[in-house]
């Protein structure tokens, strides 16, 4: 499977979370078409069905996202 690029997927994900603000506030019609276009494209871009788990896949993905763990290596 193809990975996105870090940069594109912190790009949106940051968009998607100032969306959900934004739709928190007042229920616009174009901001929810956008939450539902970057909804999508998040989705695809990391092989899941549903934003939760995209924004889970994506936030994973990031630099620094996974703290380095060399507990089961020997010495």
């Amino acid at each position: 499977m193809l990975m996105a690029h870090p940069a594109v997927l912190q790009n949106l994900v940051e968009q998607y979370d100032t969306l959900r603000i934004l739709q928190a506030d007042n229920g616009d019609a174009e901001v929810r078409q956008r939450m539902d276009d970057i909804a999508y494209t998040l989705c695809v871009a990391t092989g899941t069905r549903d934003i939760d788990v995209a924004l889970v896949a994506a936030r994973h993905q990031l630099p620094g996202a996974r703290p380095h763990d060399d507990s089961l290596l020997t010495i």
